[in-house]
Order: structure tokens, then C-alpha cells, then sequence
């Protein structure tokens, strides 16, 4: 007599199954909103105005001459909201009372929403800074370019250009603590494949250790070059194609070097009319919850002598 055996126990197999984990998606660290100085002095309205004074001049003394007095220049800084983004997702009852996984997916759908938002910040505020310069243009201030393309053999970035970048912040009068790269991996990469990188880097007791460690998620920093604290983002603006002072880029990106030193230094500025909030309800007619976050913002180039931008190739990449 047979006994339970596949071959004649094949109604009571499960020859499919289905796991109770859900796969979740691997998410990038969002970095660029810790380089913002939030507004909040901005009540109603969708325009802030910030005005600003110069410097005072010094003129020779002549004896039995008059002296002249002369007027501070002035400027105006205009902040607006320009940002109206949500993330909204709707689950029938039908599918609540089928489902297996219905709980999951609802549980999915604050965080998803707030993380989507968040991506959207993170660009905005990248984006946003490339913006504030103008392109083709090598956006002097003190006789110092704040904008070039890339030094190195395919417009890659060098280590004269980390000292160019420290020159144009220097001659800005920008405070040389909280020094900050934000590069496209394309860079990091080329920095990491040079052999002789540990005689190039100026020693830092914080490079040597991660050189010799290697780098991980764990470190704040991929490493650090001439004090710039190197971060790494994928969210940095395309390039499709630029010529500053004579020098092209196709297919680019812009990196950023500037100071992050706390308070009024920060280069960017950011405001929220609305910060990300959540709202659902049950709608009877179309018998489904839903759920949605939504946000308005601005954000804008506050201080463009405090930003340098390196325009690089994004074509040279691992094989």
C-alpha cells in the first residue's frame, strides 16, 4: 500500500509559495538638506524679500578740501515658493478583504509618500543650486571663477582643482572650517582607482585610517581631500553639454565644493510654507482609503561666493 508520496498527493502541495517578507528597494542616504539655513521668519505671502548693504569705502583726507560722503551700495535677495509636490495612493476594500499582503501595503504607504517627497527635496535643492549660476560662464567674484569644468584627461576632477576651489572660497572671504564636496559616485570613483592616491591626498589622520580601512556606509564621509569632506550623492544635476572658458563638457554633472560652516555661511536657503504632512480618509464612493502627503517649499543659491562648481564627465565609469 502506497503511503503519502508526490505522486499521488499532489492536491495537498502547495506548489507555489509565497513568502511574508516583502522585498524592500535599497534607498541612497538624502544628504543636502543639513547644507540648508531654513527660513523661518516668513508668514504668509509667496515672496520674501532680503535686502542687503556693502561695504564702506576709505578716500584720501586733503586739507581744505570738503569731504564727500558717499552711499552704501545696496541689494535685494527674492525668496520665493516655488514647490507644490504630494504623493497620494488609494487601496479598495475589495483588495483589503482579498489581499494576503493588504496590511503591508498600507503600512508601505506613509513612508514610501514621505521618502518620495524627500527625493524630490533632495534634487530640488541640488538642482537649484547649479541654477543660481550662470552656466557657460566662469561666475567670478574677487577675480576668482567659481565655475570650470573639470581639470583632468575627460574633464575629470583633480587635485589642483580641490586648490582652485579653496582659492576662490579664500578670496571670497569665506570661513575655510565645515569644508564640503558633494561629487558624483563618476568622481569618487576616478579618486579611488589612482594607485599612488595615499601619496597624492595631504595626510589627515582621519584619511589614513579609512585608506587603510577602506571605505563604508559607516564613515559620515567617503574621505577627505585638501579639507573638503567628500560626500557622495546621486542626485547632482545633468549637464548636457557646457563650455567654460574654453573648455567643454558633454554629458556632465555638476559637483559641488563650498563651506558648510553653520548659520548665515550656508549657501543655499529653504523654506516650508508646508512641511511633508499626511492625510487620509475613507471615500464611501469609490469604496477605497487614502492616503496622502504633501508639501510646499522653496529653496534657492543664497550665497553664490560660498559655492564653487566643477562641471565633470559622467562617461568614464567602472567597465
Amino acid at each position: 500500500m502506497a503511503g503519502f508520496e508526490n505522486a499521488n498527493t499532489q492536491y495537498l502541495l502547495r506548489t507555489s509559495l509565497w513568502s511574508r517578507q516583502i522585498k524592500e528597494l535599497l534607498l541612497d542616504e538624502l544628504q543636502a538638506m543639513q547644507f540648508v539655513r531654513i527660513i523661518s521668519d516668513f508668514p504668509d505671502g509667496q515672496t520674501i524679500n532680503i535686502p542687503s548693504i556693502g561695504q564702506a569705502e576709505t578716500t584720501d583726507f586733503t586739507e581744505g578740501q570738503a569731504i564727500k560722503y558717499n552711499s552704501m551700495d545696496t541689494g535685494n535677495f527674492q525668496f520665493s515658493f516655488d514647490q507644490y509636490k504630494y504623493s497620494a495612493h488609494a487601496i479598495s476594500e475589495k483588495f483589503k478583504r482579498d489581499s494576503f499582503y493588504s496590511q503591508d501595503v498600507i503600512a508601505a504607504f506613509v513612508p514610501r509618500q514621505h521618502r518620495a517627497l524627500m527625493e524630490a527635496i533632495e534634487a530640488r535643492i541640488l538642482s537649484q543650486v547649479n541654477a543660481g549660476q550662470t552656466a557657460s560662464d566662469p561666475n567670478t567674484i574677487n577675480n576668482a571663477s567659481h565655475r570650470w569644468v573639470g581639470s583632468g584627461t575627460s574633464q575629470a576632477i583633480t587635485l589642483s582643482d580641490f586648490a582652485k576651489a579653496q582659492y576662490a572660497l579664500r578670496k571670497a572671504n569665506v570661513p575655510m572650517n565645515n569644508l564640503v564636496a558633494i561629487l558624483d559616485p563618476s568622481v569618487v570613483y576616478t579618486f579611488q582607482t589612482q594607485t599612488n592616491l595615499v601619496n597624492l591626498i595631504t595626510p589627515d589622520q582621519r584619511w589614513q585610517s579609512i585608506t587603510k580601512d577602506g571605505a563604508s556606509t559607516g564613515f559620515r564621509f567617503v574621505f577627505n581631500i585638501y579639507g573638503f569632506d567628500i560626500y557622495v550623492s546621486n542626485y547632482l544635476p545633468s549637464v548636457a553639454s557646457e563650455t567654460v572658458s574654453g573648455t567643454t563638457v558633454t554629458t556632465g554633472v555638476a559637483n559641488y565644493l563650498f563651506s558648510a560652516a553653520p548659520g548665515d555661511t550656508l549657501p543655499i536657503v529653504g523654506a516650508f510654507r508646508q512641511m511633508p504632512t499626511v492625510y487620509s480618509e475613507f471615500n464611501k464612493d469609490l469604496q477605497q482609503e487614502e492616503y496622502l502627503t504633501i508639501a510646499e517649499y522653496g529653496f534657492k543659491l543664497y550665497r553664490p561666493e560660498n559655492m564653487v562648481t566643477i562641471l565633470t564627465a559622467t562617461g568614464v565609469v567602472p567597465a
